[in-house]
Parts: C-alpha cells; sequence; structure tokens
C-alpha cells in the first residue's frame, strides 16, 4: 500500500526500522522458490527510535548504510512499512465499473468521512479486495492512510543511506505477506492464529484468520523488561545487562530468579491480551500461536507458553521453505528468522 511509485524493474530490498536495530533482506526466485539473496541486522542506540517513531533520522541512516555494507545486497531500491499505529485503515464500499483514477477521485471527495486529518497532510492508497456479495454493482476496498510525515521520516532515512525507496507498506500488511510463505507448514486445522510479536519494548498481539489479520493490539511489554530485571539483579549498567543476556555470561541463579519470573510476567501479557481479543470480537477460541520477534527465540519460551495458555505454540520462521544464497550465514538467519517478518513481507513486494 501507499505506493510511491510505479513497480521498479529489479528486486526490492525489504527494510525494518525497529525501536533496536534495522533490518534489510533480500529475495529473488530461483528454481521455483524463494531465495534469499542478502539480508543483515544492524543495532540501532538507544532512543533513536522510540514506539516506532524515529527520533534521530541520522542515526537510522547511519545503521542502514552500516546494515548494507554488511548485508552487501544487489538492488538499492527499497520497500519499508509504516507502523500499523499509526495508520488508518477503513474498507469502503464503492461502484465496481470505476477505473481506479475515478476511484481516487471520488476517495480524496469524501475523504473528510473516512480521515481525521486534514487531506494535504496525509498519504493514502486504496486496493479493490472483492465483490460485496449480493450486490453485483459493488466491490469493497481497502483503504488505507497516513499522516505524510510517517513516510517522509523514512523516506528520508533511507535516502540518505543510498537506498531508493519505491513503496511504503503497512506493518500489519507486511507480516500477513509473510506467514503465506510458511502457513502451509502449520497444522491443517490452524485456521485461527494468535501471533505474539515480542520486541523491544512492545508486544503486538495479531489474529490472523485463514492468512488474513482481523485484530492487532499493542501490549507495553517486551524484551527490554528482562535486559532490566537483570541489570536490578545483579548490579549491572542497563549495556551490560543486554550483553550479558545476549552473551549467556549470567550467574547460576540467572534462570530461576530472572528468566523463569519474566516469562511468568509474559505469559499473564499474552493471556490478558488473548482474553481482550475474546471480549472484544465474536471470536471465542484459536489454533495456534506462533511466536515472532526478537524475543522469540528465547530458549524454553515457546514450551513455556504452551503449557501455559494450552494452545500449540510454534516460533515464526518465513524462510522454513526457502533456498538461501553462499552469502547468508544460514544458522544465524534461522535464529533472526522470527525478527524478519516485517522486512520479508517487505522484500516479497517485489513479487506483486
Amino acid at each position: 500500500m501507499l505506493r510511491l511509485n510505479s513497480k521498479p524493474k529489479k528486486g526490492l530490498v525489504g527494510v525494518d526500522i525497529s525501536s533496536t536495530s534495522v533490518k534489510i533482506l533480500e529475495l529473488s526466485v530461483k528454481g521455483g522458490r524463494y531465495e534469499v539473496v542478502s539480508y543483515a541486522i544492524a543495532p540501532l542506540p538507544e532512543g533513536a527510535v522510540v514506539e516506532k517513531n524515529i527520533v534521530n533520522p541520522e542515526a537510522v541512516s547511519e545503521a542502514i548504510q552500516a546494515a548494507i555494507e554488511q548485508g552487501n545486497p544487489r538492488s538499492d531500491a527499497a520497500a519499508f512499512a509504516v507502523p500499523t499505529a499509526s495508520v488508518i485503515s477503513k474498507v469502503i464500499e464503492m461502484d465496481q465499473d470505476m477505473n481506479d483514477d475515478e476511484r481516487e477521485v471520488q476517495i480524496r471527495l469524501d475523504a473528510e468521512q473516512y480521515i481525521p486529518f486534514a487531506l494535504d497532510e496525509v498519504s493514502l492508497d486504496f486496493e479493490v479486495l472483492s465483490v460485496v456479495p449480493n450486490k453485483t454493482n459493488k466491490v469493497n476496498v481497502l483503504l488505507v492512510a497516513t499522516r505524510t510525515e510517517n513516510v517522509d521520516t523514512r523516506n528520508e532515512a533511507l535516502i540518505y543511506a543510498g537506498l531508493t525507496p519505491k513503496v511504503a507498506d503497512v506493518e500489519s500488511l507486511t507480516v500477513e505477506r509473510a506467514f503465506t510463505v510458511f502457513e502451509n507448514t502449520l497444522p491443517i486445522a490452524a485456521k485461527v492464529i494468535a501471533l505474539f510479536d515480542i520486541g523491544h519494548s512492545m508486544m503486538t498481539l495479531s489474529i490472523l484468520d485463514h492468512g488474513k489479520i482481523v485484530y492487532t493490539r499493542e501490549h507495553n511489554f517486551g524484551g527490554r523488561q528482562l535486559t532490566l530485571d537483570i541489570q536490578d539483579r545483579y548490579g549491572l549498567s542497563y549495556a551490560e545487562a543486554g550483553r550479558a543476556k545476549k552473551e549467556d555470561t549470567l550467574p547460576d541463579d540467572y534462570e530461576s530468579e530472572v528468566l523463569h519470573p519474566f516469562m511468568d510476567s509474559l505469559a499473564q501479557q499474552a493471556m490478558r491480551s488473548l482474553q481482550l481479543f475474546f471480549s472484544a470480537s465474536p471470536y471465542d477460541e484459536i489454533d495456534h500461536v506462533l511466536l515472532a520477534g526478537g524475543t522469540a527465540n528465547l530458549e524454553g519460551l515457546a514450551k513455556f507458553l504452551q503449557s501455559t495458555l494450552g494452545y500449540r505454540v510454534t516460533v515464526a520462521d518465513p524462510f522454513l521453505q526457502m533456498t538461501f544464497s553462499p552469502q547468508v550465514n544460514i544458522k544465524q538467519i534461522k535464529q533472526d528468522a522470527p525478527s524478519l517478518m516485517v522486512a520479508c513481507g517487505a522484500a516479497l513486494r517485489s513479487f506483486d
């Protein structure tokens, strides 16, 4: 959505700017299968991105440059995602016989009904979804809009890093797209999926029904809490705590005194999120839980949540059925896979 230019002739580098890092990923098709051509993750300094808002554009550009140097992508054309919370999306009915130009004119004329901002402050796009049941002359149209500044700040960061932005997407839509490339690896009866994306400071619950996101809610809880718990328990600085967590150099009582209480808190947050979803929707059950984000691979977490929540829990891996170019470190990308859903979904825009 929010296409900035026409479809490029070469592939797109998917770019995901999160609170702690920049992730880039490039895909191609080889022998009828997707291939990961290049990927890289570069850390961001604390405070450069706060709650998915870019606060320090220069630091973000430098991180993108570092990722480019590390990953060495073939293309300089990029697709990126705008945070779902910054986007307004609505499904509206329109006449079936309109062309795209006529639709755009009509949407702009009716914009005040859908968008609570001045039209000159907004970037928008639309996509025809399907014919409206029992109304053969009407179609459902997905309208997506965001403040232009949300697009421009990411645009500028990419341009300063040497990339050419071609497509702006929405995080939830990139996750949907990434899900399509591995959903056939899930149990056949798993139709309603709860996807918990456990990031640095936020945990996002997305509910997918037959591959389409029908519900999204963010909660202020993430891997940062574990780092703070380590810092508090062992008298370390925040940076030292993060390093010790990553390098697994913590004392013997770490699991019992810090890790397990953190996982208990995470499980409580997850259960509360599901209860809120059930109370706010017609759903009263889910079939499967997927974990994504930088905290998803925490040792023992999937098994712990499975026993606590009572649902089958697996870790998301969009690369399960993909091949890899020789320059990709397969062991590392498998470790990073749960945190690459957005970058993967953005890179898949190459094949629209």
